[in-house]
């Protein structure tokens, strides 16, 4: 008798890590059991290391705080965000697999219109392992997908595509909105549920939001740096921002694509707007001059890795925006580090070798 569905290999099973950046205990893993359990669990604890975080029976996982960042990066931890969920990129770095998938721990599993579950892991696969088209718009969206084509009109040239390294997801109920918007629209929930994925075109950017969002690590891994945050820094709540920026003008210059809209998740809480307003604050000014910066950007022909891009953006977001504030100067060193300390921990041609997580 043939296996039922449910027992079938999980797509990527032994080649995607799930990063969860938490302070609080993972109940909400229960949840999302049946689509995570088969997979490796990388959990970023911010906050007191003393603290014990209690994970549900079950999940493979590793569990790295402040005290193991500090010891595994030494004086290069100086680069991971405290008290703030941009700590999570540091679970990209230590994990040794192809793909990774990160989520907040208060988003949960959605349900489309006809109230079947969505495995969100599922759709992230399938943009990952299916190309962009970057290069020109496609009126009917992704065109590779089920009961989608190319439209009339579009480059026979064109329709090979480019490899996809980043699937952005959305957000069903609490919008992913900034402070002022939070406090105008304080009763406003998401509940369209938009049937698309599509390619981000070349030249254009977007806001990425990391609660919901997938990459492929070995294409655009280095560049997932969600810069200083937090703790001890003039900005919070541009983590991902700054890091979709940074990825978005490296995968244009190398010929790459990133995908957002499928698959939706289930945003639970709203953040208090007036917290979210005192760490936005800089950041709402600044962004003006920050997205000009990025829509200038030309990279070198010579820079023809994403360490190479990421190395040369440093340097001009030094030499441009350290003008704004000295803020800049130290991320711009951070980023550095980041990648020196990405290289350590990954070597050239290591990573299909090297063991996953810690003992």
């Amino acid at each position: 008798m043939a296996a039922p569905p449910s027992t079938a290999t999980p797509l990527l099973k032994d080649e995607l890590d799930i990063v969860i950046p938490t302070i609080r205990n993972l109940d909400f893993l229960e949840m999302w059991r049946p689509f995570f359990q088969p997979y490796h669990l990388i959990i970023v604890q911010d906050g007191d290391p003393s603290k014990t975080i209690k994970v549900p029976d079950g999940f493979d996982y590793e569990l790295y705080n402040r005290n193991d960042i500090n010891k595994i990066l030494g004086p290069k931890a100086s680069c991971i965000s405290f008290k703030d969920s941009a700590c999570r990129c540091f679970g990209y770095m230590v994990s040794k697999k192809k793909y990774i998938f990160t989520i907040d721990d208060d988003c949960f599993v959605a349900k489309d219109p006809s109230g079947k579950q969505i495995n969100a892991l599922e759709q992230h696969i399938k943009n990952l392992l299916s190309p962009s088209t970057p290069f020109f718009f496609n009126t009917l969206y992704d065109p590779f997908s089920e009961g989608a084509d190319f439209v009339r009109g579009y480059p026979f040239s064109l329709r090979e595509g480019v490899p996809t390294a980043v699937s952005h997801g959305l957000w069903l109920n609490i919008p992913d909105y900034d402070a002022p918007t939070q406090l105008v629209k304080p009763l406003e929930r998401n509940t369209r549920f938009v049937d698309a994925v599509m390619t981000i075109p070349k030249g254009t950017l977007f806001p990425m939001c990391g609660m919901n969002l997938a990459f492929d690590r070995d294409l655009i891994g280095p560049a997932m740096y969600f810069g200083l945050m937090g703790d001890g820094q003039p900005i919070g709540r541009y983590d991902d921002m700054w890091a979709g920026w940074c990825v978005k003008v490296t995968c244009d210059h190398l010929g790459l694509g990133v995908k957002t809209g499928l698959p939706y998740i289930w945003h639970s809480k709203a953040s208090n707007p007036f917290v979210n307003l005192k760490k936005e604050y800089n950041g709402i000014f600044w962004q003006e001059e920050i997205i000009p910066f990025f829509q200038s950007v030309s990279l070198p022909k010579d820079c023809t890795t994403v360490q190479k891009c990421y190395i040369e953006l440093a340097k001009l977001v030094k030499e441009k925006l350290g003008k704004i504030d000295p803020y800049f100067a130290k991320l711009a060193d951070a980023m550095v580090t980041w990648i020196e300390a990405w290289d350590d921990l990954n070597p050239a041609g290591g990573s299909a070798q090297r063991a996953n997580g810690i003992a």
